[in-house]
């Protein structure tokens, strides 16, 4: 497969069109060929449940930009964006962006930080976002606003954007060999994670003190909280069985609701996993990488190192431990789920589908729809399972024009409660927005998924929209990412 075989949806004339390629591919995605505004929109229905109220069914995801100050208070540049999120029109704010519990869990020595000297910098967040949003709806009723608390666990670099200190819960045959870790690298003790677990719920206490309704205890993208439900072969009371995997989870929220009890709680999930992927070098060329194939080796067989994958086929979802873990979520009062998938250090096109890559990347294994429509199915088949839950859907932005054509059809179809907006937020956070006003779509805005929102944090920059929003396509870190990516283009031409 090569990107001339796959029909971009940027090239397709109408919603009409779209649907036929959908039906012709065997892709079930739901799609409305007409799109609805104000009240006659399912985009616009709010969420009511068990005291919980959320104006309308568009979510924010949490979006890094790696632009924090290195004592991990906001920028100019992060509340920028927080503005924008306010812009949105979104009534639910998933998170507004990974903030490190700890200094030691940062994944990049610009990631926020949450601690005493950084409250008045959150609260200066929160404040702006409301602001926005207040200007953008004419009220901040029915908006429900987060903060996603995380630990990086195996991708901690808090002192130097090129040193990783991972932080690991167990011995991984292949993610290991990538970090170049040594078998005597140390793992984190019972005790350390009691430490980390403590931080988590000062964290959460802190959040609430700021005004945030909610906080994410993240558990998605090869990050600690993620990792710790991989923990197969770990041993001791965070390992082995699926009650030590997710005990974690258990006790930091156990922590929180003592000490913040009206402080409703939210879990990011990657719903399934797969094998590590990496470009085939036989397809490589001087100028980019190959397609993405996945680890083999039968010796790794059964796979003991992922979740919601079979083991035997560690190419294939199994949600059979995830349902568990969406059950313990519902015994523990837990009702904000938010899906996503895999992990973008190890096999990006499964959590974030793309035509481009990014620099540490590989080209699509597969059509990037593909990737839409499994996300997609997955929610579907778990929402179905788990009516009471409020789930928000991941993996729309690769649909780029027809984005709300699938969101407006999945949300009337009951596929999903809300329709979560990750990296067109960076250059058109009013997507939706625009369409529940009846207003024109603004194609030049919308994202066509070029990565450089990835490629840019990948070599210590900061992440934006560098092809399509001013403030960072005519900035100075635009012009170093352009030097890096044509060092980078020289180096595979000598080194082919």
């Amino acid at each position: 497969m090569n990107k001339r075989e796959i029909l971009r949806p940027g090239s397709v004339r109408d919603a009409g069109q779209f649907q036929q390629h959908l039906i012709a591919s065997g892709l079930e995605i739901p799609c409305d060929r007409k799109l609805l505004a104000g009240a006659d929109s399912p985009l616009s229905k709010p969420v009511i449940s068990n005291g919980v109220t959320v104006g309308n069914r568009i979510a924010i995801q949490p979006m890094e930009g790696w632009d924090g100050a290195p004592d991990g208070n906001p920028t100019e540049s992060t509340l920028r964006r927080w503005r924008r999120f306010g812009q949105s029109g979104a009534k639910l704010i998933w998170g507004g962006e990974a903030v490190a519990v700890s200094p030691n869990g940062r994944a990049n020595p610009n990631q926020l930080l949450i601690a005493a000297h950084t409250c008045k910098g959150l609260a200066q967040l929160h404040a702006t976002l409301i602001e926005e949003h207040r200007n953008t709806t004419g009220s901040e009723d029915g908006l429900l606003m987060g903060l996603q608390l995380t630990h990086s666990g195996r991708y901690s670099r808090p002192n130097a954007k090129n040193r990783a200190e991972p932080r690991i819960l167990y011995h991984h045959p292949i993610l290991d060999r990538r970090l170049g870790l040594s078998k005597d690298y140390p793992v984190l003790t019972d005790g350390e994670i009691e430490a980390i677990i403590e931080d988590f719920c000062h964290a959460a206490k802190m959040a609430w003190d700021l005004g945030f309704a909610f906080v994410d205890i993240k558990h998605c993208h090869g990050y600690l909280g993620h990792e710790f439900l991989s923990a197969h072969t770990r041993s001791g009371k965070y390992g082995g069985s699926f009650e030590n995997r997710t005990r974690f989870l258990r006790e930091v929220v156990q922590g929180i609701q003592a000490a913040a009890p009206g402080l409703e709680i939210g879990v990011r999930l990657s719903a399934f996993d797969t094998i590590p992927f990496h470009a085939d070098s036989q397809e490589s060329t001087p100028t980019k990488p190959g397609r993405g194939i996945p680890e083999s080796d039968d010796a790794l067989l059964p796979y003991r190192w992922g979740f919601g994958i079979s083991a035997q086929v560690p190419t294939e979802p199994d949600l059979s431990e995830t349902a568990l873990f969406l059950s313990s979520l519902a015994e523990l009062k837990i009702r904000l789920v938010n899906l996503t998938a895999g992990s973008p250090y190890y096999n990006p096109h499964i959590q974030r589908p793309a035509l481009y890559p990014p620099s540490d990347g590989y080209q699509p294994p597969e059509d990037p729809l593909v990737g839409v429509a499994r996300q997609m199915e997955v929610v579907r088949r778990l929402k179905q399972q788990f009516p009471k839950l409020i789930f928000v859907g991941s993996a729309y932005s690769y649909l780029q024009d027809f984005l709300p054509h699938v969101a407006q059809a999945a949300v009337h179809q009951q596929w999903v409660d809300f329709v979560g907006l990750g990296r067109m937020v960076l250059s058109y956070p009013e997507l939706l927005w625009d369409v529940l006003n009846g207003r024109a779509i603004q194609r030049k805005r919308i994202c066509r998924t070029f990565s450089d929102c990835t490629t840019a944090p990948r070599n210590g920059l900061p992440s934006g929209c560098y092809p399509l929003d001013s403030y960072y396509k005519d900035s100075e870190p635009a012009a170093q990412l352009k030097q890096i990516k044509a060092e980078k283009s020289h180096e595979n031409r000598n080194a082919d």
